[in-house]
């Protein structure tokens, strides 16, 4: 489980190239979400994409739900 993994070049972006344990790429997908303002202040469940994102998400808004969903695909053991 805490195994290093090797994020996608779109999730490279914004969580950096190196491996890391999957914890820290969810911990700092939500530092960037958080940092850039990504959060509907109306429904702070969902996360509104910027170009970023919606590369690894593939669409302009997820819950926070479904982002592990998204981010699992762009991540390797």
């Amino acid at each position: 489980m805490h195994a290093p993994v090797q994020p996608s070049t779109e999730l490279g972006a914004v969580v950096g190239n190196d491996k890391l344990p999957r914890s820290q790429v969810i911990s700092k997908v939500w530092d960037y979400i958080k940092s850039n303002n990504l959060q509907n202040p109306e429904n702070k469940r969902e996360i509104m994409a910027d170009d970023k994102l919606k590369k690894v998400f593939g669409k302009d808004k997820v819950t926070m739900f479904e982002m592990n969903k998204h981010i699992s695909a762009h991540v390797k053991s």
